[in-house]
């Protein structure tokens, strides 16, 4: 006893430490390292873990009630066993040390868990090659009595627990338990305790070795309860299993996907640094999980029809914020590291919608317009384009509203001739979508999804039709600064008018049927879209608040096995609104200034009557067919039968000029024609000779009172030996 006093005294006065240089249990869990990022929802739900220091591998801090009692018991035992009774130095150790020093036998040593924790709080105290100094034992020693004056026990072990290093790069129970053992630390048994308490003493030890020892330990305290001890079989089974693999991804959670864009996101922020521990996206944690859950289980349904991936996004209408990001079918794919939230695939129909919006913009067309739905072949430059169907069928003559809602081919087709490509791929462009090439490299193939696009930009495209043609980009994931402000690139009537038309049920029916997953009870606007050979599945629609894109196919660009729009993308589209609208309504929207709704009938039975919006000035209350032969319209006023307004001509100057000249037709002879307010001609019917640019044609009366008009428009260089007047003609609108 007197040995010891005189030491403590030696100690205490020789290398005592300063109460304020030692740490406060709260200062050490506070300040604890992680080699992790935990990823949050806009709540602070956890989503991610992902591993960014790749020096060590190292956990969250885990609380000493989280810790199993059978690990707690097996490293006092195996480390400290006298460790609730000293006060940080274990004498008896320490003269048993010495003893077996001098003596030179083996003993247990004589450092306490409370010291091991002072080395490890200190790096003075680091063990060199040749072990620890006496000065730096000294040192341990002094702290570890301090420790025991301002710490618990409870503390000490739980500090201990969670900066302990184990094999190679693993620090603390966190990251061993759950590269080892790919459990919490609560859910170790008896045998991963002793495991785990044999690694505290050779942690880089050989397997054969630290099962040796971890049998030891768990047949000692098996034999100090009293029991009989057990066989080695079990752990050294454990011990080869556990220490050849390494079971912790390094990325563990529901948006692994997301992570990487907020990261990603993060580091091109200015005046950033090192990742934070914590990281909070715009994600909101059930809704990512819900969507996570409906795509796996449609694409397990679906695995028949050789599909595999899929992805799945959310947008917030208003703020552009990302609520949910699915990137793909995880543990279904061959290809799960591939994020299909961002890859480019080829969009099918769902550019059809942005086609008509902006044809009805330019007052091309209205709903009710009336295009026909008939087998057609339009020369191009690379040779005939013959569109069909996807039934292979034709309807005839049928309104934009059908056509669009029914996505049919040709009318759309019909309908891009009269945009342009290039102009329909400038719109695109406006609208967020970065095509690759010109609208001409892609040609008439526009109309049915020929450029490839992103889910991302696709589905954000869509929101800017929610949002009545006003389009902003999407908000970063990781906070930071906004979408920025929006800007109008689509009039609202006609991003309305489209919106009205997807959310048309009976409109659909045609195609769909009436009892289709896309007739929502709540109100949405919704389109499906298949790429060529079946290789993309797309389902992308907006509710009163949220915009939903969906996405199914093969990351390898395998096609699918007849998997069309109501079968693939869709039944994941719908579930997801249902779950967004459970308690929540939506409604739709208001009509913006400058539209009219007008009751519209349709001659010769092409569809029932009803009431249609018009941008202000394209109204009409008749939308009808008639040959030469069926009379004056409605109220006596003869109208123009051909050509109809829109049309586009396309010249070929190796055609001679007899065989391009146009006809124009009137119901009624008693007219008199009207070309960019020249004089054309009189009667039933008037030749043509067409010449490139924009013209207007216009029926009048004797007195020149115009009774009807249309507007068409010219292409090419112009045909032999024919010439423009010399008047000027107009550009039109």
């Amino acid at each position: 006893m007197k040995l010891r006093a005189w030491v403590t005294a030696l100690l205490a006065g020789s290398l005592a430490l300063p109460a304020q240089a030692l740490p406060t249990f709260a200062e050490v869990k506070a300040s604890h390292p992680s080699s992790e990022t935990r990823v949050l929802d806009r709540h602070g739900e956890l989503l991610q873990r992902l591993r960014t220091d790749t020096t060590v591998r190292q956990g969250e801090w885990v609380a000493l009630p989280e810790v199993s009692s059978a690990l707690r018991q097996a490293l006092v035992y195996s480390e400290d066993r006298r460790f609730y009774e000293h006060a940080g130095v274990d004498w008896q150790a320490v003269a048993s040390a010495a003893w077996g020093n001098l003596w030179n036998t083996r003993t247990r040593g004589a450092s306490t868990l409370t010291m091991q924790l002072a080395g490890l709080l200190d790096a003075d105290f680091k063990a060199g090659q040749q072990g620890r100094s006496w000065t730096q034992k000294a040192g341990q020693a002094v702290w570890a009595q301090w420790l025991e004056t301002r710490w618990r026990k409870d503390q000490i072990l739980e500090a201990y627990l969670n900066r302990v290093p184990f094999r190679g790069e693993i620090i603390g129970i966190d990251a061993l338990s759950r590269s080892l053992f790919n459990k919490a630390p609560h859910g170790l048994d008896a045998d991963e305790a002793a495991l785990t308490a044999a690694l505290v003493r050779a942690p880089n030890a050989g397997r054969e070795r630290v099962a040796e020892r971890a049998c030891a330990v768990r047949q000692a305290m098996q034999r100090a309860s009293g029991a009989a001890p057990a066989g080695c079989l079990g752990i050294r089974l454990l011990a080869d299993m556990a220490l050849r693999e390494r079971r912790w991804s390094p990325s563990d959670g529901i948006a692994p996907h997301a992570t990487r864009r907020a990261l990603a996101e993060w580091r091109a922020q200015p005046a950033k640094g090192a990742v934070p521990p914590q990281l909070r996206t715009t994600l909101w944690a059930p809704l990512q999980r819900h969507a996570q859950e409906l795509l796996q289980r449609q694409l397990r349904e679906l695995q028949m029809q050789r599909v595999e991936d899929g992805a799945v996004l959310v947008l917030d209408n208003a703020s552009g914020e990302v609520l949910a990001w699915v990137g793909s079918s995880g543990r279904l794919s061959q290809a799960s590291e591939v994020d299909a939230v961002l890859a480019l695939r080829q969009p099918g129909s769902t550019l059809k919608p942005l086609l008509y919006a902006q044809a009805i913009a330019e007052r091309r067309l209205s709903a009710a317009s009336l295009i026909e739905d008939a087998p057609t072949h339009i020369p191009t430059a690379a040779g005939l384009y013959i569109p069909q169907n996807y039934d292979r069928q034709f309807r005839g003559w049928v309104s934009v509203r059908s056509a669009l809602a029914s996505s049919l081919n040709i009318p759309a087709v019909r309908t891009l001739v009269m945009v342009s490509p290039d102009a329909f791929a400038r719109q695109l462009v406006a609208l967020g979508l970065p095509l690759r090439e010109s609208g001409d490299h892609y040609g008439l193939g526009l109309a049915l999804g020929s450029a490839e696009v992103s889910l991302l930009t696709l589905t954000n495209a869509y929101r800017t039709l929610a949002n009545q043609g006003r389009h902003g980009g999407v908000a970063p994931l990781a906070g930071g600064p906004g979408a920025g402000s929006a800007r109008q690139a689509i009039d609202a009537g006609a991003a309305f008018i489209v919106g009205d038309i997807l959310s048309d049920a009976n409109a659909r029916a045609a195609t769909f049927g009436s009892d289709s997953l896309l007739a929502t009870r709540f109100w949405t606007a919704v389109k499906t879209g298949t790429s060529k050979d079946m290789r993309d599945n797309w389902a992308l629609g907006w509710s009163q608040r949220y915009t939903v894109g969906v996405w199914v196919g093969n990351a390898s660009g395998a096609p699918m096995g007849d998997v069309s729009g109501t079968s693939g993308a869709a039944p994941v589209w719908a579930g997801v609104m249902r779950w967004l609208h459970e308690r929540q309504p939506s409604r739709a929207p208001r009509p913006p200034a400058g539209l009219v709704a007008q009751d519209v009938r349709f001659g010769d039975r092409i569809e029932p009557a009803r009431r249609e919006w018009f941008l202000a000035g394209t109204e009409q209350p008749l939308f009808a067919l008639s040959s030469p032969d069926d009379g004056p319209a409605a109220g006596g006023r003869p109208r123009i039968l051909s050509p109809t307004s829109g049309t586009v001509l396309a010249l070929d100057p190796d055609i001679p000029p007899r065989h391009q000249r146009l006809t124009l037709k009137a119901e009624a002879g008693h007219v008199r024609w009207r070309l960019d307010g020249q004089p054309l001609g009189r009667g039933k019917e008037v030749q043509w000779m067409p010449w490139p640019g924009r013209h207007v044609i216009e029926l009048t009366t004797a007195r020149g009172e115009v009774i009807d008009s249309v507007r068409i428009e010219v292409r090419g260089a112009g045909v032999k030996g024919a010439g423009a007047p010399k008047s000027k003609a107009s550009a039109g609108p």
